[in-house]
C-alpha cells in the first residue's frame, strides 16, 4: 500500500448524553468521501480513542469499513498501553479487512527502543497488514530512534511513518537514512517542509472540516511541484494551525465540523468545550483562511 495524499483522522461525534452518535459518524465519513480526501484514519487521538471503551473502538472501525465500502483506504489505530491490547485491535482490523494499521509506541510506559520494536513487531505478526508507524514523543514519552529502526528493519509491512515529533532534524534523518519508509506529515505547521523532503502524504486533523484547503496544499507541493504556490497556501493556513495548538485541539476540530453543518457533539472528559469567545475567534480564522486559499487556487 502507498500512502499518498490527505489522510483524515476522523472525529467521533457524540450525542448530548455523551454516547457515540453512529448516524453522525456515518455523515462525517460521507462528507470526507465527497470532499475527496485520500484516506481515513480511525482510532487516532483526534478521534478521542483514549476516551473510548474497547468495544466502542471495535464498533467504530467496523462501521467505518461498512460505510466506506472501499471508496477510501481505511487505517485503524492500535494505540494502547498494553501490547496485548494493541495486538487485539490489530487482529480486529484484519478481521474487518482494514487496509492498514497506525502503530505507535505504547504511551506512559516509557519503553526502550528495543521494547518499542518488540511491540511493533508483535502487532505486525498479529495482522500482517501494511503499517504506518506513529512517532509522537510528546504524547508517548519516547521517540523512535536509530536503534528502533535497526530492530525493525526486516519488517516488510512497515511502509510509512507519521512523524509527529516536530523535530526538523528527525525529519531530515528519516528522509536521508530510511528512504524506504514513506514520510507522512504529522506536525501540521511543518507540512511544507515535509513535502519539500519528499513526503507524499499528510495525516491532518484539520481536514475534518477544511478538507479542500488541505488537499490544495498537497496538490500544489506534491502534484504540481509549485512550492511558491504552496508557501502562499501554507501562510494562509498558519493562523488556524496556531489556533489549534493553543490548548484545545480536539475541541476546535469538532467545532470546525459544527460550522460545516456536521453533528460533532462535545468531547469526553476530562476535556471541555470551547468558550463562546473561542468559537467566534475560530470562525473568523476559518473564514479568512477559506477566502484566501480560494483566491490562491483560483489564480488571483
Amino acid at each position: 500500500m502507498k500512502f499518498e495524499g490527505i489522510y483524515t483522522p476522523a472525529i467521533t461525534p457524540l450525542t448530548a448524553e455523551g454516547s457515540i452518535d453512529k448516524a453522525a459518524f456515518a455523515e462525517v465519513l460521507e462528507y470526507l468521501v465527497e470532499s475527496k480526501v485520500h484516506g481515513i484514519v480511525i482510532g487516532g487521538s483526534t478521534g478521542e480513542y483514549y476516551a473510548h471503551t474497547t468495544q466502542e473502538r471495535l464498533e467504530l472501525a467496523a462501521q467505518a469499513k461498512d460505510v466506506l465500502q472501499g471508496r477510501l483506504p481505511l487505517v485503524v489505530g492500535t494505540g494502547a498501553i498494553r501490547t496485548e491490547d494493541s495486538v487485539a485491535f490489530a487482529q480486529a482490523a484484519k478481521a474487518i479487512k482494514a487496509d492498514a494499521l497506525l502503530v505507535g509506541s505504547p504511551p506512559y510506559a516509557l519503553p526502550t527502543q528495543q521494547e518499542i520494536a518488540r511491540h511493533v513487531l508483535a502487532v505486525d505478526q498479529a495482522a500482517g497488514l501494511p503499517i504506518m508507524l506513529y512517532n509522537y514523543p510528546a504524547r508517548m514519552g519516547v521517540s523512535m530512534g536509530p536503534e528502533f529502526f535497526e530492530a525493525v528493519a526486516s519488517c516488510k509491512n512497515i511502509v510509512a511513518i507519521k512523524e509527529s515529533s516536530g523535530d526538523l532534524a528527525q525529519l531530515h534523518r528519516l528522509a536521508c537514512q530510511y528512504p524506504h519508509i514513506s514520510l507522512s506529515c504529522g506536525w501540521d505547521d511543518l507540512a511544507l517542509e515535509f513535502f519539500a523532503w519528499g513526503a507524499p502524504s499528510w495525516v491532518c486533523a484539520g481536514s475534518n472540516f477544511i478538507p479542500r484547503e488541505h488537499v490544495a496544499l498537497y496538490e500544489a507541493c506534491v502534484i504540481e511541484k509549485d512550492f511558491a504556490k504552496g508557501r502562499r497556501i501554507m501562510a494562509a493556513m498558519m493562523p488556524l494551525m496556531d489556533f489549534l495548538e493553543s490548548g484545545k485541539f480536539v475541541q476546535s476540530i469538532k467545532q470546525g465540523c459544527e460550522f460545516n453543518g456536521l453533528r460533532a457533539g462535545g468531547v469526553r472528559a476530562p476535556l471541555q468545550g470551547l468558550e463562546a469567545s473561542e468559537k467566534e475567534a475560530l470562525k473568523d480564522v476559518i473564514s479568512v483562511l477559506k477566502r484566501t486559499v480560494a483566491q490562491i487556487t483560483e489564480g488571483a
